[in-house]
């Protein structure tokens, strides 16, 4: 430590001694009788010693005093010694600032990390329904009923691959602006490829498929926007036991699509809430097959694209679903 203290303190140290080396070749140049100069020599040192003592000992406790800091890492911002002067005060700042930003960033990830740790109990829960689902099957044999329960198998694999492609594009989000492809696509060539996804579901609820197409072409990604329209699409057969779904652009609004079925609606008391991360509403509670996270991916992606997404249901009477697809053209 002592040596620390010299280290610090040595431009002093070597600045005292070319004073006084100034001084002593003055005195000696003039030939000074040497009596005037020792004694105030002999207090000056005296002086400098008790000084040198005293500035010691303050670097020694704030020393101490940083080093039992480092144990309580947590608290150090907090019970910092008091600045001497303007350059400790500076880096105190900013080692209040850093701490602050820390204790920022670390609230940000715990948060992360107990919604993701929540969304894969959620996931596991709902992926045990279809597997459990399929072993009764299996155990069961087909017998008579060898086509229905082929159907049924279908469906619950069905079930499966749609929570198994929310899981990855829910871990995908994070770094989604490093996987985008933007360019012009045909827009129902994309709507296209979603319905084509959910035809066997249309089948056997027997719900009507009503789709204007239109020669409407949209700067997106393509895989990242097909997501979101199978997740539209999921909700709208989910919720919708009888009646039609029905796709077209908006007759006003400029590059918007339309999705509007014939369901059971959404509360209005839910409306607010439908894009929080594990929101399910009464329907979700209803139906036991919602993980609230559908709706939650869907508004994140869109943002990330420089869409919008717009919602308006009423209970018993369906589902109108108006996204906006229009941005900046994309030049090849």
């Amino acid at each position: 430590m002592i040596r620390g203290y010299f280290r610090q303190k040595k431009r002093r140290i070597l600045l005292d001694l070319v004073f006084v080396g100034i001084f002593a070749s003055c005195f000696y140049l003039t030939e000074v009788d040497l009596a005037f100069v020792w004694y105030p020599s002999l207090l000056c040192g005296v002086f400098f010693v008790m000084y040198v003592i005293w500035d010691y000992r303050k670097f020694r406790e704030k020393h101490v005093r940083l080093q039992e800091l480092l144990e309580q890492i947590d608290e150090t911002a907090e019970y910092l010694p008091d600045a001497e002067n303007q350059i400790e005060e500076d880096y105190q700042n900013l080692l209040r600032r850093l701490y602050l930003s820390n204790q920022e960033s670390a609230r940000s990830i715990r948060e992360k990390l107990f919604g993701n740790r929540e969304y894969i109990t959620l996931w596991a829960h709902q992926m045990k329904t279809p597997i459990t689902a399929m072993e009764l099957l299996l155990e069961e044999g087909f017998g008579d009923d060898a086509d229905k329960r082929r159907k049924e198998l279908l469906s619950r694999l069905f079930e499966i691959e749609q929570y198994v492609d929310i899981s990855l594009q829910f871990v995908r989000l994070d770094t989604m602006n490093a996987d985008l492809l933007l360019w012009n696509y045909p827009l129902f060539g994309i709507v296209k490829q979603a319905v084509k996804y959910f035809a066997r579901v249309f089948l056997s609820k027997r719900i009507s498929l009503h789709m204007t197409e239109a020669d409407v072409v949209v700067t997106t990604d393509e895989k990242w926007l097909l997501f979101v329209l199978k997740q539209i699409l999921s909700n709208a057969l989910k919720y919708t036991n009888q009646g039609s779904i029905s796709i077209f652009m908006h007759k006003e609004k400029e590059m918007t699509l339309v999705i509007e079925d014939t369901g059971r609606g959404i509360a209005a008391e839910d409306l607010p809430r439908i894009y929080e991360r594990g929101f399910t509403g009464l329907n979700g509670r209803m139906q036991e097959k919602s993980t609230g996270i559908g709706l939650y991916l869907s508004k994140k992606i869109l943002d990330t694209l420089s869409h919008g997404i717009w919602i308006d249901s009423k209970e018993g009477e369906g589902t109108r679903v108006e996204l906006s697809l229009g941005r900046e053209r994309f030049v090849k």
